[in-house]
């Protein structure tokens, strides 16, 4: 047997508490648990960094996009919506990428899939708009080229390492740290908000994007539209984890993403329609997400019966 494989039997990972109503059959006696395959990890991990590069190319430099970025963003508040999605993303897959188990880092592997499809689709939908031409530096040309690139090769890259890690053999670990009620409904309707807007900004971006708390170009709109789908994927991946201790690095990833978020609208408030419905509902979400994520978090960090 694979000696790289975790028992069942490890303290960290104990049995699932039985009850009433779903009792829990334990699991076979000396069954291994599926590892994270080194490919996965050095995936995970690798994305991390280009994420943590784009963002400090969006959240730090937010007025040089036509410089330092693949594409110019014209209103500085999207550019910070997109560098804060990027760092946010560094917390899910560097913390996910650290995981001894397959089950407790996969939160972030469809999310991370599906996004970079998305933005895949959207940079060739707006090729035009990025900086390819000879009108720029060789190292903006560079930085595009670099951007194109990293989202051809990284679906293809997932989609192998995903296939080794689904045929490496093993079990998932027990539940051990169920969601209470009310945060399954907060995900669930998360995920209902954000899948839809996201569908909708990426299909008709001119038409929904008066939606939007700040003004939106049809590039922009899309782009922060394969960062909504994407989190709500994860929304929805979680209701199907049911395990806070499954879903922490996602937990770390929506705090800092509330905070970082936060901390652009307090860098660009001119920007943002205060007194509009929808700049109510983005701020009623933002909340959400920092509940969810705080408490999520709490529950999965906390000992195993507590």
């Amino acid at each position: 047997m694979n000696t790289s494989m975790v028992r069942c039997s490890e303290p960290d990972h104990p049995r699932e508490v039985a009850s009433p109503s779903r009792p829990v059959a334990p699991p076979p006696a000396g069954a291994a648990l599926r590892p994270l395959v080194p490919g996965m990890r050095r995936l995970l991990f690798v994305a991390a960094v280009l994420v943590l590069l784009a963002g400090l190319q969006l959240f730090v430099f937010t007025g040089r996009t036509s410089t330092f970025f693949a594409w110019t963003l014209a209103n500085p508040l999207s550019a910070t919506f997109l560098g804060a999605s990027y760092w946010a993303a560094v917390a899910i897959e560097a913390l996910a990428g650290r995981q001894k188990l397959w089950a407790n880092a996969r939160i972030a592997v469809p999310a991370v899939f599906v996004f970079t499809v998305l933005t895949l689709a959207t940079t060739l939908m707006h090729l035009d708009q990025f900086h390819l031409g000879a009108g720029f530096t060789f190292g903006t040309r560079a930085v595009t080229v670099a951007w194109i690139a990293i989202y051809v090769l990284v679906p293809l890259l997932m989609v192998a390492v995903v296939f080794v890690q689904m045929r490496t053999p093993g079990i998932d670990p027990p539940r051990s740290a169920g969601l209470p009620a009310w945060m399954y409904a907060l995900l669930a309707g998360q995920a209902i908000v954000l899948l839809g807007l996201g569908v909708a900004l990426l299909a008709a971006p001119t038409q929904v994007a008066p939606l939007w708390p700040w003004k939106l170009a049809p590039l922009e709109a899309q782009a922060i539209a394969a960062w909504l789908i994407s989190l709500g994927v994860a929304a929805v991946h979680a209701l199907f984890e049911r395990d806070a201790r499954r879903l922490r690095p996602a937990a770390v990833g929506y705090i800092l993403l509330a905070v970082l978020l936060s901390i652009a609208l307090a860098r660009y408030p001119h920007q943002f329609h205060w007194h509009s419905v929808s700049g109510t509902v983005y701020l009623i979400f933002l909340a959400t997400m920092l509940l969810t994520g705080t408490a999520g978090l709490a529950r999965g960090l906390s000992r195993p019966g507590r």
